[in-house]
C-alpha cells in the first residue's frame, strides 16, 4: 500500500520520479504526463509530428520484435543499430530524417516502461519541445486542480549496469518546464515538490545550454548523437500533445 504522505495530496500538480513514482501518484491523477526528454519523449513529439501513431514497449528483447508485428508496426531498434533498411530508433534526430511510418513501436527502459505501466488514467508524453502545448491542452481539459490533479513524472536513467535510478537533471528540467506553463495557465495549487521544479526551470537563463552541458547530454554527444541533444532542446517548437490512447500515442490536440 501506497503512504498517504508519498501522494502529495491535496495539490493539483504534482512531480515524482520514475517507475514507482508513476506508480505512486498515477492512481490519485486525472492525468500523467511521462518526460524522458533523452530521450523517449522527444523521439515521441518527432514522430507524432509526422503523425505516426507510436507504441511504448518497455525492452527491447525478442518480446518488442514479437508485438511490433502484432500490431503491424516498424520497430525502432538501438541507436547504433539503425540502418537503411531500419533507420527508426530512439534517436529522436533519426526519426526527423527516416521515412514517417504508420505505427512505430519504440522501446525504452525508463519513459516508455512508465509510460506502458500507468493504467485507468489518461497518459501523455512531453518534453522541453512540447511542454507549454501539453500544459495548455491539459488545463483546457480542466485538468490541474486539487479535485483533478495532475501527475508529472521525470523519468530519470539506470546508472549502467545497476537497476538503480539516477536522478537526471534534462528530466527534472522537462518536468518543470510542464509544471510552469501549467502554472501559467491557471492550474495549481502546486505540491512544494512541484513549486520547486517550477523555480528552478523559470530562474535558469539557459535551458538549452544546461541541458547539453550536463551528464546525459555529454554522454550522447560522446557517442555521436549531439544531433539529439539539438532536437531535444528545441524549446516549445511543436504543438502536438501525445496521448495514449488504445496503446499508441496520437496527437489530442488535433
Amino acid at each position: 500500500m501506497i503512504p498517504e504522505w508519498s501522494k502529495q495530496l491535496p495539490w493539483g500538480v504534482r512531480i515524482e520520479w520514475g517507475l514507482a513514482g508513476a506508480r505512486a501518484l498515477g492512481p490519485d491523477s486525472a492525468a500523467v504526463v511521462v518526460v524522458d526528454v533523452l530521450s523517449f519523449t522527444t523521439s515521441v513529439s518527432v514522430a507524432v509530428d509526422a503523425g505516426t501513431r507510436v507504441f511504448p514497449y518497455p525492452s527491447r528483447d525478442d518480446t518488442a520484435a514479437e508485438f511490433a508485428l502484432d500490431h503491424d508496426a516498424q520497430l525502432a531498434v538501438g541507436r547504433k543499430a539503425a540502418s537503411a533498411q531500419q533507420p527508426w530508433s530512439l534517436s529522436p534526430a533519426a526519426l526527423r530524417r527516416a521515412p514517417a511510418p504508420p505505427r512505430l513501436v519504440l522501446p525504452s527502459p525508463n519513459g516508455s516502461a512508465i509510460s506502458a505501466a500507468v493504467s485507468g488514467v489518461p497518459v501523455l508524453a512531453a518534453c522541453l519541445r512540447n511542454a507549454s502545448a501539453v500544459a495548455r491542452w491539459m488545463v483546457q481539459q480542466g485538468w490541474g486542480t486539487a479535485e483533478r490533479p495532475i501527475s508529472v513524472i521525470a523519468a530519470g536513467e539506470h546508472w549502467p549496469g545497476q537497476d538503480v535510478l539516477r536522478p537526471a537533471i534534462e528530466d527534472w528540467f522537462g518536468a518543470a518546464a510542464v509544471i510552469s506553463a501549467l502554472a501559467e495557465n491557471g492550474a495549481g495549487p502546486l505540491s512544494p515538490e512541484a513549486s520547486a521544479a517550477k523555480t528552478s526551470y523559470d530562474g535558469t537563463a539557459d535551458v538549452p545550454l544546461l541541458i547539453s552541458r550536463c551528464s546525459s547530454g555529454r554522454e550522447l554527444a560522446d557517442i555521436g548523437f549531439a544531433d539529439d541533444v539539438a532536437v531535444a532542446i528545441e524549446i516549445d517548437q511543436s504543438k502536438v500533445v501525445p496521448m495514449l490512447v488504445d496503446g499508441a500515442f496520437t496527437d489530442a490536440a488535433h
